[in-house]
């Protein structure tokens, strides 16, 4: 049996890599994972980065070309605020008197790299004619802009990637074992232990999670912080979550349970607990990975949703929920879009999961293997 699971993962493996549309969905989460997990090196700010003189600042505009016509080195422009009294608006224009020319490997604020090595070198930044360091050069690199308080979009989609993209996760670490264990123990006792812990389970399942989500997040403390908030809300979804998976596992052991190999263990004196984790639930793995896989972008939307309704992770810390906040304001929507990347990205991680989830239970699905 185990041989026969071991083959499942690696034709896996190599429908995933075959499969044009999850390779690139495979691609895309990658890039995504690695950049967060290297944010401080590429983000040219730090989290904490702030120029309220630069509310709102557009995104940089790289120059390639020179007054003369020829090709040089990338260089940028640092933008100056003016107020349009006509339209009784402020206005971003490139300040042209002195150039900031883009280089790599820069040095800048310092950072603990992956969290232990201090650092101060940063991917990209701008420097002047003559200065070599981020921090003396007085130029400005914003790639996708500056939200309402001038702190960098780019960076902060970096640092905020980091709570939403790894929420699903985190939850599943909760979720899944208990789910596990619980479905398993249903169904193999079955009988009046299976009913009422189908019961309560089903009474879980009743609950509105996303309200419920709601509800609690409204009631906790303010003078929680961001991370103590983060991890409430992994506990809460994952809490929420296991009664559905827990219901799906026990139909999978009542089946399970009558084949030869698990009466061979309770043959040998071997105990229920570990009849149960030892030989039944293993034979889940192919429905766990997928559930896995397709269960994550849930909870992606979910913290995101919670954010965006400022009950989630709260300002200044940022998350992709809140950060997508600023653009319900249409006037936002129409003159400053890049605030609308965090949202864009929401939905290419959500999609790129489900491509990858349904390739996985395509290639799980008995019917689908044989044809």
């Amino acid at each position: 049996m185990s041989y026969e699971y071991k083959n499942v993962n690696i034709s896996v493996f190599k429908q995933l890599t075959r499969d044009k549309f999850a390779l690139i969905a495979l691609v895309v989460l990658g890039v995504i994972y690695f950049s967060l997990l290297f944010a401080d090196f590429i983000a040219p700010y730090s989290k904490d980065f702030s120029d309220r003189n630069q509310s709102y600042a557009p995104p940089s505009k790289i120059f390639t070309i020179n007054e003369e016509g020829k090709l040089s080195r990338p260089y940028t422009y640092n933008y100056k605020r003016e107020f349009d009294p006509e339209a009784m608006q402020v206005d971003y224009k490139l300040d042209r008197s002195e150039k900031y020319y883009l280089k790599f490997f820069i040095r800048g604020e310092r950072y603990k790299f992956l969290g232990l090595i201090p650092s101060s070198r940063h991917l990209v930044g701008v420097v002047g004619d003559e200065k070599n360091s981020l921090s003396s050069s007085g130029g400005r690199l914003y790639l996708l802009g500056t939200d309402i308080n001038g702190r960098d979009v780019f960076s902060r989609i970096l640092f905020g990637g980091r709570i939403s993209m790894t929420i699903g996760f985190l939850a599943l670490l909760v979720l899944f074992p208990i789910g596990l264990l619980y479905g398993g123990v249903s169904g193999y006792f079955g009988g009046k232990t299976d009913m009422l812990m189908m019961r309560f389970a089903e009474a879980v399942m009743s609950i509105p999670s996303f309200y419920l989500l709601i509800i609690l997040a409204a009631i906790l403390p303010s003078n929680m912080t961001s991370i103590q908030r983060f991890m409430l809300i992994v506990l809460i979804l994952a809490l929420i979550g296991w009664a559905g998976f827990a219901r799906v596992v026990r139909g999978m052991v009542l089946s399970i349970k009558s084949q030869e190999f698990v009466q061979a263990a309770q043959s040998i004196g071997a105990s229920r607990l570990r009849i149960i984790i030892k030989h039944i639930l293993p034979q889940t793995t192919s429905y766990v990975i997928v559930a896995m896989t397709l269960s994550v972008p849930s909870y992606i939307l979910s913290e995101s949703g919670l954010s965006f309704l400022g009950l989630g992770i709260q300002q200044p810390d940022a998350s992709w929920g809140n950060m997508l906040k600023e653009a319900q304001e249409y006037i936002n929507i129409l003159y400053r879009p890049w605030l609308l990347t965090p949202g864009f990205l929401i939905f290419v991680a959500v999609l790129s999961f489900n491509l990858i989830g349904d390739t996985i239970r395509d290639v799980l699905d008995p019917k689908s293997r044989m044809r």
